[in-house]
């Protein structure tokens, strides 16, 4: 059994991942496809900075999800479509790639979910083990 992740004092989870940006984005982005879920977006925050002559380390947002997930949290809570799809930032950190997104915890607490709506939201632990782990 797996310990639940511990977020920081801003609510956010970050795990490690030996591989690149790039080649987390495109493992997440498979693994959320063969999982049944959509990918919204996958914005490379790094790649705009470029755009306008600036530079960021590697940075991707990927905004996913499951709409017979989310869409009962935002039926019952309307504000929760605030942090709902959910959000995975990609990020180099000194050569090290980290994996950063929002405890589903907070969410739950922030927009007061029943446990049965925030387990909606905590598949986000388990993908995010999968993806960081060594297969």
């Amino acid at each position: 059994m797996t310990t639940m992740p511990k977020p920081d004092e801003s609510g956010v989870v970050t795990k490690t991942t030996p591989r690149s940006v790039s080649e987390t984005v495109a493992r997440l982005t498979s693994l959320l496809h063969s999982k049944g879920m959509k990918v919204f977006v996958v914005i490379d925050q790094s790649a705009e900075a470029r755009q306008v002559g600036l530079n960021l380390r590697d940075t991707v947002m990927v905004v996913f999800g499951d709409p017979t997930a989310g869409t009962p949290v935002m039926d019952a809570v309307p504000l929760a479509a605030l942090d709902l799809p959910l959000k995975v930032l990609l990020w180099d950190d000194a050569g090290q790639t980290k994996i950063s997104y929002v405890a589903p915890s907070v969410i739950a607490a922030r927009y007061g979910l029943s446990p049965d709506l925030g387990q909606n939201l905590a598949g986000i632990d388990a993908l995010t083990d999968l993806l960081v782990g060594s297969s």
